[in-house]
């Protein structure tokens, strides 16, 4: 297949039950036949919870769901076993996987230890008050189920930078921990909100130990033996200084045996950020692009107010295509999470056909997009919410579309606030395609495609009962869409082979 689309294979509330890694050995095929080429797996190692644990409270980097911590053998989302099962299933089918790595900080500490910490400004970081604080903190990790299997290293607080509950005295907030092995102060490189946003939870990981650095530059190396995988989604790096992972992915590229696919979650709405983030890492991992899903969100609710012309002002895919994975939602901006923000289901069609059917940036579809999803939770407000994300029922054409016919040059009509279109020439072995959107009333646009489309016929690939188009003598056609909807138009001549 020739246009890469990825699938995040999981979401924030998938249920517990270790039931993931079965579901994705036995989907395999079917993500084949729609067109998936990636798969991103949720973080596949122990986290503080557990058996319940999404997993981004890694706890331990080496237990894959084969060890009794945290309560359970089993992850979330299955034992070790079922892990290699899944991927060998998937790769079977010629789907890259992408294991998720969660190294900004840990949680769920096997033993306390006497330190010192200062507190901290928790809106500016830069403001550390200089009075040594003597407490207890859970800083020491032994892993004692494990008893060194794969890795005897021991995370005690010069492993750490940063925590944010402390012991006798108890107290909760920023701390910074006093560690000579290190140095004072925080991590250079990182995101500047909070005037330096190194610290985000847990235990923080401080990068300047270079014993640590060299534990997961190790344990990268035993991730890719263990598993096999094709790659990696690295969490959190606006928290991660720069130089740290352009050195790790260095080293992860050098070891594997081919070229690793990996994208890094910088979570800013600032295109410069993440721009100059690519710089800072020379270039060596594409990065989600955080301002377009919030375009995406913000068109969804404003409707027929959004100028659909400008969907990709200020996003990464309009700056730099080369390096940006392009996405409607993920676990993070599901309803009731963190960064809550969803984009509305009659317009995620719209979406998913700017992603999949334009030729920039390399599309990320999210589970619940394809399968559903349901689930309760507590709000902000303390009150507790039943949620329901349906699936979109145009995205399995949306997904064979981008395989068929997604090809060729690109050309763009968004001339009008509420219709726009694009096409794709296809190629000499491969069609195109014309997609035409609306977010106000049935759309139109009168597009010249060229003589090699005189007198050619169209039809509506998501609607073959919408009535066809004729182009004219001068392969010039009258392309129309629904209301608030999508079309895309394909020839009727490759439809009928």
């Amino acid at each position: 297949m020739s246009n890469p689309t990825l699938l995040q294979c999981f979401h924030w509330y998938y249920p517990a039950g270790g039931k993931l890694w079965e579901t994705l050995a036995s989907e395999a095929q079917h993500f084949q036949a729609l067109g998936i080429t990636m798969a991103w797996l949720p973080p596949a190692y122990k986290g503080a919870s557990g058996g319940y644990s999404v997993g981004y409270d890694s706890y331990d980097l080496f237990d894959l769901g084969e060890f009794d911590q945290k309560g359970s053998v089993a992850t979330k989302y299955g034992t070790k076993a079922q892990l290699l099962e899944a991927i060998r299933a998937l790769q079977h089918q010629q789907i890259a996987v992408l294991m998720d790595v969660v190294v900004n900080h840990k949680m769920g500490a096997d033993e306390k230890e006497s330190i010192t910490v200062n507190r901290v400004n928790a809106d500016d970081r830069t403001q550390i008050d200089t009075t040594p604080i003597p407490c207890e903190g859970w800083t020491k990790y032994t892993f004692p189920a494990r008893q060194g299997q794969y890795s005897a290293f021991i995370w005690d607080f010069r492993c750490f930078s940063g925590i944010d509950h402390i012991e006798n005295p108890d107290e909760d907030g920023v701390f910074k921990i006093v560690n000579d092995y290190t140095g004072e102060g925080w991590n250079d490189q990182v995101d500047d909100e909070m005037g330096n946003f190194d610290y985000l939870m847990g235990e923080n990981i401080d990068f300047r130990n270079r014993a640590v650095t060299e534990e997961i530059k190790y344990w990268a190396r035993w991730m890719l033996e263990q598993t096999g995988c094709n790659g990696f989604r690295l969490d959190a790096v606006k928290h991660i200084p720069a130089w740290f992972y352009k050195q790790w992915i260095d080293h992860v590229q050098e070891t594997a045996p081919d070229p690793l696919f990996i994208v890094a979650e910088y979570w800013s709405h600032e295109t410069d950020k993440l721009q100059a983030y690519i710089d800072q890492v020379d270039g060596k991992t594409m990065l989600f692009d955080a301002p377009l899903q919030m375009n995406f969100h913000t068109a969804s609710r404003q409707g027929r107010d959004y100028d659909l012309s400008q969907i990709f002002s200020g996003t990464l895919v309009e700056a730099d295509a080369f390096h940006a994975v392009t996405l409607v939602a993920n676990h993070d901006t599901q309803p009731l999470q963190a960064l809550e923000a969803p984009v509305e289901a009659w317009f995620k069609p719209l979406a998913y056909a700017l992603i999949l059917l334009r030729e920039n940036g390399v599309p990320c579809v999210f589970w619940p997009d394809l399968f559903g999803a349901g689930y309760e939770d507590t709000g902000d407000d303390g009150n507790t919410y039943h949620i329901d994300i349906p699936a979109i029922a145009v995205l399995p054409s949306l997904l064979t579309a981008r395989q068929r016919f997604a090809h060729g040059v690109q050309t763009l009509w968004f001339d009008h606030p509420n219709c726009i279109a694009f096409s794709r020439s296809g190629t000499a072995s491969q069609p195109g395609c014309v997609v035409v959107m609306s977010n106000g009333d049935e759309g139109e646009k009168v597009i010249p495609l060229g003589e090699n489309f005189a007198a050619k016929v169209w039809c509506d690939f998501l609607d073959p009962e919408r009535q066809h188009v004729a182009c004219d003598d001068q392969g010039q056609g009258t392309f129309s869409c629904p209301a608030g909807g999508v079309s895309v138009w394909v020839l009727q001549e490759v439809l009928d082979q």
